[in-house]
């Protein structure tokens, strides 16, 4: 038998993560656990002030997410997690629960081209479409370095990477993840 996979979606914001991950969920029918909804949840739950408590927040909704993460791989199932995991932050929470509980991984990290980035986030967060609690437009200045750099690094974990480059929103190849993921599942 084989290996459960865990597919971790990450990348900067607004560079198609959740979209992304709710249609590998839909396609392959596993269960999906997205970083952001805790933090509305959390934020819909206790409420929202300012940058620094949707930072604290954040934390906070990454540590459920482990909590919630270790309760799927009890089971052996696949899983779909999607944020913004960082390699600094979360390669060791996650290689310990790959190990843990005998799991194959994929990355599939989404980037786009930097400036393009940092011109979608600033539409995304002025759209009133995103949840206030954010406090997106607040923190431009904070963020701003990261866009520009277009992606982040895979987390330093046993893996396959694959790269989701969503720079041209109207031409996003959904097949080519689909494809490649079939082959991994």
């Amino acid at each position: 038998m084989s290996k459960p996979i865990l597919i971790i979606i990450s990348g900067p914001p607004s560079t198609g993560k959740t979209t992304l991950a709710k249609a590998i969920a839909e396609k392959f029918t596993i269960p999906l656990i997205t970083k952001d909804n805790l933090k509305e949840i959390l934020f819909d739950t206790i409420g929202w002030k300012d940058r620094s408590w949707s930072q604290r927040l954040g934390i906070a909704s990454f540590a459920i997410l482990h909590y919630i993460l270790d309760s799927f791989m009890s089971t052996s199932q696949s899983l779909i997690i999607e944020g913004n995991f960082k390699s600094e932050f979360e390669s060791v929470e996650i290689k310990t629960r790959l190990k843990k509980f005998n799991y194959s991984a994929v990355q599939i990290m989404c980037q786009s081209d930097g400036k393009i980035l940092f011109k979608r986030f600033k539409k995304r967060s002025e759209s009133g479409q995103r949840h206030p609690g954010h406090c997106d437009t607040g923190n431009y200045h904070e963020l701003k370095p990261d866009l520009l750099k277009g992606k982040y690094n895979p987390l330093d974990i046993d893996s396959s990477v694959i790269i989701f480059d969503s720079t041209n929103l109207n031409h996003l190849d959904y097949q080519s993840i689909f494809d490649q993921l079939s082959s991994l599942l």
